[in-house]
C-alpha cells in the first residue's frame, strides 16, 4: 500500500519504497552489464567488485535504466492504486537507500485536469453572412495579373515600385551593429520593409553605385541599444529589376483560363470566389460552434501543464530559428527582450491551446467516440490541402501508407462532425441605427427608431 499526499490542485505526492532485494538485484543486473567498463588498480578489467566500483565513484554509479524500471514501475502501481492519471512525468526524489532497507522515495505527480463540459450539442451559432462585390473580383484579378508578372532587369536609376538586390552594413558611430548586415539581399522600393527613409534615399541610385545612407530608428524600436539613434547603412546596389505585369484582354484571358473573353473571365472568377465563401462560411460556422463548446466547458489546468506546453512551443520555436542559421540567445538580444518575456507571450496561446485539447478528449469520453472512415477521409484532405488534385483513389494510398498519422485528426473531425453538426445556425444579431442588438429579421421592430 502507498500513501497519497494532496499537495496541491491537481498535484499529489505519494511515499513509496523498494523492497532491499529488488534493489539488488537491479544494482547486480546493472554491475554485470556495464562494470566491466570501470578499471580499478590491483584488479584485472571486468573483475573488480561491485561494492569497490561503488566506493570509489559513489553508491549511485548503478543506478541505470534497471534502476528506473523499479521507480517507474512503483509508480505505475502506485497511480493504479489511487486511480491516478498522470499528465506530466513524476518527479522523483530518493530519501533513503540501502540494500539492508531498499529505497524510500517520493513522485510529486500533475494529474490530468478535471473537466466539466457544458452545453456542446444544439449549440446556437450566428448565421455566417458572406457576398462576393465587385471590389473583391477586381482584387482578386488583380493578384492574378500580379502573378502572372515578368521580371525585367533595367539599366536605369532606381525608381519606387523597382526590386532591388543590394548589399548593406548598418553603423552606430563607427561600430557596426547586430543584425544590420546582409548581401545580396532583395529590397522592393516602397515596400517600407526598412526603418523609415531607408528606401526613399535608395531612389536615383545606380547599377554597382555605393551610397551612405542616414536614417534614425523609431524611439519604439526592438532593440533598445538602436531605439532613437542616428545609424548609417553603407548600401551598394547590385541590380535593379521592374516588374512588368500584364493587361487584362482577351489574349490573357486565353493563354491563362479556359474562358474567351474578360467578361466571361470575370463570371468565373466571381464563380470560383462565391463557391470559396461558402466554403470559408461554413469553415467559420463550424469554428465557431467549437469554439462555444470550449468556452462552455470549465477545465482546471495544473501551472507545471502549461509550463510544460510553454517550453515545448520555445523549443519548437528555436527549432525554427535553426533553419535560419539563428540561436534563441541571439534573437531574445535583437528583439530586446528576456526569456520570461517571450515566455509570457506564448502563455495565453497554450492556455487556449491546452482547454481545447482537453474539452476535446472529454466530449470523445462522453460519447464514446470512434472515427468513421469518412473522418479520415475528411483529415487527409485536410491536411494535404494544398494537393488539390487528390482523387478519392489518392486519398485512399495515402491512408493505406500512413493511417497512424491521422488518428488524432480524425478523432478530432469527428467531434467537429457532433458538435457543429447538432448546432442551430440563428439570424446573425445587427446593430440598427439606434445602437440597439436585433436578429436582422426584427431590426426594423425597434421602438426607438
Amino acid at each position: 500500500m502507498s500513501e497519497l499526499i494532496r499537495v496541491e490542485d491537481g498535484k499529489f505526492k505519494f511515499e513509496l519504497q523498494i523492497s532491499a532485494e529488488d534493489y539488488v538485484k537491479a544494482l547486480d543486473s546493472c554491475y554485470h552489464r556495464v562494470g566491466s567498463k570501470y578499471q580499478m588498480p590491483g584488479f584485472r578489467k571486468g573483475k573488480t567488485p561491485r561494492r569497490v566500483i561503488e566506493n570509489a565513484y559513489g553508491h549511485d554509479t548503478f543506478w541505470d535504466k534497471e534502476f528506473d524500471e523499479l521507480i517507474q514501475q512503483a509508480c505505475s502501481e502506485a497511480f493504479q492504486e489511487h486511480s491516478i492519471i498522470p499528465e506530466l512525468q513524476p518527479n522523483v526524489t530518493i530519501t533513503d537507500a540501502s540494500e539492508q532497507d531498499g529505497v524510500r522515495f517520493t513522485a510529486e505527480v500533475v494529474v490530468h485536469p478535471t473537466v466539466e463540459l457544458g452545453q456542446y450539442k444544439g449549440i446556437e451559432v450566428p448565421r455566417i453572412e458572406y457576398t462576393v462585390t465587385d471590389e473583391d473580383v477586381e482584387k482578386e484579378i488583380k493578384n492574378r495579373l500580379e502573378a502572372a508578372a515578368r521580371t525585367i532587369s533595367v539599366d536605369r536609376p532606381v525608381q519606387d515600385g523597382d526590386t532591388t538586390r543590394i548589399d548593406f552594413a548598418g553603423f552606430l558611430g563607427d561600430e557596426q551593429f547586430e543584425g544590420g548586415t546582409a548581401e545580396n539581399y532583395e529590397l522592393k522600393i516602397g515596400s517600407h520593409t526598412f526603418i523609415p527613409g531607408f528606401e526613399e534615399q535608395m531612389i536615383g541610385m545606380v547599377k554597382e553605385e555605393e551610397r551612405d545612407i542616414n536614417v534614425t530608428f523609431p524611439e519604439d524600436y526592438q532593440a533598445e541599444n538602436l531605439a532613437g539613434k542616428p545609424v548609417i547603412f553603407k548600401v551598394k546596389v547590385h541590380d535593379i529589376n521592374y516588374t512588368e505585369v500584364p493587361m487584362l484582354d482577351d489574349d490573357f484571358v486565353q493563354d491563362t483560363s479556359e474562358f474567351s473573353t474578360v467578361a466571361e473571365y470575370k463570371d468565373g472568377v466571381r464563380g470560383e470566389l462565391e463557391k470559396k465563401a461558402v466554403l470559408d462560411a461554413r469553415l467559420q460556422f463550424e469554428n465557431a460552434a467549437m469554439q462555444t463548446a470550449i468556452d462552455n466547458a470549465e477545465v482546471q489546468i495544473h501551472a507545471d501543464i502549461v509550463e510544460a506546453e510553454i517550453d515545448m512551443q520555445v523549443r519548437r520555436f528555436e527549432q525554427q530559428l535553426g533553419m535560419y542559421n539563428l540561436d534563441l540567445p541571439g534573437y531574445l538580444d535583437y528583439a530586446g527582450i528576456t526569456m520570461e518575456t517571450l515566455r509570457e507571450e506564448y502563455r495565453s496561446g497554450a492556455l487556449s491551446s491546452l482547454k481545447g485539447q482537453y474539452v476535446i478528449s472529454a466530449i470523445i469520453e462522453a460519447e464514446k467516440i470512434e472515427p468513421t472512415e469518412e473522418n479520415y477521409v475528411q483529415t487527409v484532405r485536410r491536411y494535404n490541402q494544398q494537393n488539390a488534385a487528390w482523387d478519392d483513389d489518392k486519398v485512399k494510398e495515402e491512408l493505406e501508407k500512413n493511417r497512424s498519422k491521422y488518428v488524432s485528426g480524425a478523432y478530432f473531425e469527428a467531434v467537429l462532425a457532433l458538435v457543429a453538426g447538432s448546432a442551430i445556425e440563428i439570424e446573425p444579431k445587427h446593430e440598427c441605427d439606434c445602437g440597439c442588438d436585433h436578429d436582422h429579421e426584427h431590426v426594423h421592430d425597434c421602438e426607438n427608431a
